[in-house]
Formats: C-alpha cells, sequence, structure tokens
C-alpha cells in the first residue's frame, strides 16, 4: 500500500519532464536576432505557459568560440507556451541559448540550451 507522502511526491513532474524547443530564429536589425522558443511537457507534448526564465546566456560555442557572448534580453510573446528573447548576435553563425526556468507548481528548475543560427 503506498502511503500518502508518496502518492504526493509521484503527482509531481521532474525538470527532465520539460524541453525549450526552437520556433523560430530571425534577424532583427545589425547584429541582433530574434529567437522564439516553445516550452513542452514532454510526456504530453504540450506548451507550457507563464514559466518565469531567470537566467539567460548566449554564445557561440557552437562555432567553436565560446568566449564570443552577446546580451539577451526578454520580448513580449506572442502565444501562450513561447518565449521571445533578442539576442545581440555579433556575427553570423551558430549561436547557443542557455535558459533556467521555474515551471508553475514544479519543485525543480528547468536547464536547457538550444541552438540557432544568425545571420548577419
Amino acid at each position: 500500500m503506498l502511503t500518502p507522502a508518496l502518492l504526493a511526491t509521484g503527482a509531481f513532474a521532474a525538470a527532465s519532464d520539460y524541453r525549450f524547443e526552437v520556433v523560430s530564429a530571425r534577424p532583427a536589425g545589425p547584429h541582433k536576432t530574434d529567437v522564439t522558443l516553445r516550452l513542452v511537457h514532454v510526456p504530453d507534448n504540450k506548451p507550457v505557459p507563464d514559466a518565469v526564465v531567470f537566467q539567460t546566456k548566449a554564445d557561440m560555442a557552437p562555432a567553436g568560440m565560446p568566449t564570443m557572448t552577446g546580451a539577451v534580453a526578454p520580448q513580449a510573446a506572442q502565444q501562450p507556451g513561447t518565449y521571445r528573447f533578442q539576442v545581440d548576435t555579433g556575427m553570423a553563425g551558430g549561436w547557443a541559448l542557455t535558459l533556467a526556468a521555474k515551471v508553475q507548481g514544479e519543485a525543480e528548475t528547468v536547464h536547457a540550451t538550444v541552438t540557432f543560427s544568425a545571420a548577419q
């Protein structure tokens, strides 16, 4: 027989049950790229609205230049479950966007790194 404490623990998802996916990466002016991400609850493949993204970092590690970094500014999202950022991409090539987010009702922080291509 399961105890109530075990039942309550099983009701919560793990941070690994979530993933960020790149929806788009579009030029937004000289040396800037608008990146739209979707946060998905993996077990049911549904978008997750209202997460709080509290840590972001962009760099060119995918292009072999991890010390080439760019500022990241949050932007208004257009659909629930999507998260938009403007990234200062100083040069064209492969970029990584690393973030941390809190999902409502979850104890663990979701950590992710997504890659995108910046065009100048």
